[in-house]
Parts: structure tokens; C-alpha cells; sequence
């Protein structure tokens, strides 16, 4: 498992490459937005957008093929992790 603690609004790439399941804890409350995407590059989700979370909420994505990247809309507190076991599959 590979983690990311995410503190602002930059773009985080947490893995490259397949992912079995990703997950996004929320850790303190965020006014706006978390966008989820399957990939390397670029700023559209294309997995999800998690907008307004509440603090604890923890969100699974499953069969990601190319990555897992992360933008949140500006300050934050959350993390993201990628499993990797048996990824693809």
C-alpha cells in the first residue's frame, strides 16, 4: 500500500501505474473539492469528485489502469492510498 498525506491544493500523483483499489480518508473537514483521477496528467476527474466531505468520510475506487492522481481545491487534510496487491486484477 502506498500513502500520500495531502495538506493542499497542488496536483499529487500517489502511484503510476495500475491500481487494485484506491482510497481517500478525509482527515478534517474541507469546504470544496476533491478531484480523483485515473492517470498521469491533467486536472479532469475522470474517477470522481468528492465535493464538500465530511471529516472522517472515506471513499473506495476500484481498477484504476494508469495511476492515481489527487487535486483537492486548496488547504486540506487528507490521504490518499493506492493497494497495489494483485493490481489490474
Amino acid at each position: 500500500m502506498i500513502y500520500s498525506y495531502i495538506t493542499d491544493g497542488t496536483a499529487t500523483q500517489v502511484y503510476s501505474g495500475a491500481v487494485k483499489k484506491a482510497i481517500i480518508q478525509v482527515n478534517a473537514a474541507l469546504t470544496g473539492s476533491i478531484k480523483v483521477i485515473d492517470g498521469t496528467s491533467g486536472t479532469t476527474a475522470n474517477v470522481a469528485t468528492i465535493t464538500n466531505p465530511t471529516v472522517g468520510s472515506v471513499y473506495e475506487y476500484w481498477g484504476l489502469t494508469s495511476g492515481l492522481r489527487v487535486i483537492a481545491s486548496g488547504a486540506c487534510d487528507i490521504t490518499a492510498s493506492a493497494d497495489l496487491s494483485r493490481a489490474g486484477v
